[in-house]
C-alpha cells in the first residue's frame, strides 16, 4: 500500500487496524491525519552562522540569492525566489547566544540541510561551479530524485533538486 497525502507513516509497527484512522499495511501503519482549517505556509528558517558577512557572500554572491534584510553583524535575511520561496535568516552565533543557543559540533551542522530545487539542475550545476562553489556530491540520481550537495561556509548542506522535492523521482 502506498502512502497518501495526509498520511502519517509509522515504519517497523505491524499490528492490526484500530478504529477508522489506521490501515494497516506490511510493514507499517498509516496513520489518515485530518487537515488544518487554517492554511499554513513555510516562509523559512534560520541557520546560526560565525560570520553574517561571509554567509551573505555565499548565499547572496555565489547562490545569487537577494539579500532583502541587513542588520550587521547580527543578522541578514535571504530571499529564495519563486512562489514557492522563503527566507533563509542568517543569525550570527554571538547574537544566538544572547538567547541561550551554543555552537553546534560540524556534524551536527551537516546533519541540517537547506533545500531547494529547479529545473535544470545540470545547467545550475555548471553556472554555480563557475561561481566558486564547491560540491560534495555533483548531480546524481538517488531512486527517489536527481541531487547535488554543497556546503556552505559553516558547513551547513546546502542540497538542491530537479524538479519539485517528492515529485521528481528518476525514470528508471
Amino acid at each position: 500500500m502506498e502512502a497518501e497525502r495526509g498520511a502519517l507513516v509509522l515504519p517497523g509497527l505491524h499490528h492490526a487496524a484500530v478504529g477508522p484512522l489506521l490501515v494497516r499495511a506490511r510493514s507499517a501503519i498509516f496513520v489518515r491525519i485530518p487537515h488544518m482549517t487554517n492554511e499554513m505556509r513555510f516562509e523559512g528558517l534560520t541557520l546560526t552562522v560565525e560570520n553574517v558577512e561571509r554567509s551573505i557572500e555565499f548565499y547572496g554572491g555565489k547562490l545569487g540569492l537577494a539579500v532583502e534584510w541587513k542588520a550587521l553583524p547580527a543578522f541578514a535575511m535571504i530571499r529564495v525566489p519563486g512562489s514557492g520561496g522563503g527566507t533563509i535568516g542568517l543569525l550570527s552565533l554571538d547574537a544566538a547566544r544572547d538567547e541561550g543557543v551554543e555552537a553546534m559540533t560540524a556534524a551536527q551542522k551537516k546533519g541540517i540541510h537547506v533545500e531547494l530545487s529547479t529545473d535544470d539542475l545540470d545547467g545550475l550545476y555548471e553556472e554555480l561551479k563557475a561561481r566558486g562553489v564547491i560540491f560534495q556530491q555533483p548531480p546524481h540520481d538517488e531512486p527517489w530524485e536527481r541531487a547535488m550537495t554543497a556546503l556552505d561556509p559553516d558547513g551547513y548542506a546546502v542540497e538542491f533538486a530537479q524538479g519539485r522535492r517528492g515529485h521528481n523521482a528518476p525514470k528508471r
